[in-house]
């Protein structure tokens, strides 16, 4: 944790600069710590990118408290793709992984999150609630209806997973109109334990915080999973409509403000 008080600016990335602060946050979480990897990682500048980068808006937390140069003061970071980006990329990122069919002709507002990410230090604190701030803020302005993406699970041993994984078909599974599916050539079925046969309170506390916080907020889990052995995780995705969202769920959700 943090041994200072923080000065949290939140702001959409504005600059190549800013940009690479959020490669180099990503890099040290995704690659470093999880063990991932993709073509474009740059290992010698230490910067985790893909070709989607240039579509997302990149939404960064800055630590203007550190003393350090600016790109180690980003301690947070989301990525976020509205249809008209990923319209102008060709495609949604997690689409190679997922069939979105079913959201892509709702006719509703879309919004696309991932590579979501905290500095280890500011993990457990006030950084994720500035972060969800400012994704509420973004929400509202854009007028979005339906949040989606991936998280993951570290590793990529399955049946180590499956308790936690069943869980979250059993228990989360999303309504049809919302239930996006693993592609068929990379399906991975959740459907692995009976929901009598798992110690469901073991199983919620294997699965990453950052799940369990959309769950909170009324998120549902797709069908199927997707082993990612480039990124080192187990994929599942998360689909959330903002109108199914109840009083409380929309208060710990709330509107905040980017500059």
């Amino acid at each position: 944790m943090v041994q200072h008080t923080p000065d949290f600016l939140l702001k959409l990335a504005k600059s190549d600069a800013e940009l690479r602060a959020a490669q180099r946050l990503r890099y040290r979480v995704f690659v470093q710590e999880l063990g991932g990897g993709g073509a474009l990682v740059d290992h010698d500048a230490q910067l985790e990118k893909d070709r989607f980068d240039p579509f997302f808006d990149h939404l960064i937390l800055i630590d203007q408290a550190l003393d350090v140069d600016p790109i180690g003061q980003v301690v947070g970071v989301y990525r976020l793709l509205r249809d008209t980006q990923a319209a102008q990329a060709g495609q949604f990122y997690s689409e190679d992984e997922y069939d979105l069919s079913v959201l892509k002709s709702s006719g509703r507002n879309l919004l696309e999150l991932g590579r979501s990410c905290l500095h280890p230090e500011y993990r457990g604190g006030a950084a994720m609630f500035h972060l969800w701030n400012g994704l509420a803020a973004y929400v509202a302005d854009h007028e979005i209806e339906i949040l989606f993406g991936v998280a993951s699970f570290h590793g990529t041993d399955v049946a180590a997973l499956a308790p936690s994984l069943s869980l979250l078909h059993h228990r989360h599974l999303a309504p049809s109109d919302l239930r996006v599916r693993t592609q068929p050539d990379h399906f991975q079925s959740m459907d692995l334990i009976p929901e009598s046969k798992i110690d469901r309170r073991q199983a919620m506390l294997n699965v990453p915080p950052l799940i369990k916080a959309y769950l909170r907020l009324g998120g549902f889990v797709g069908e199927g999973a997707f082993v990612d052995h480039a990124f080192n995780t187990v994929d599942v995705s998360l689909v959330m409509d903002t109108s199914r969202m109840n009083a409380k769920q929309k208060a710990l959700y709330s509107k905040g403000s980017l500059v």
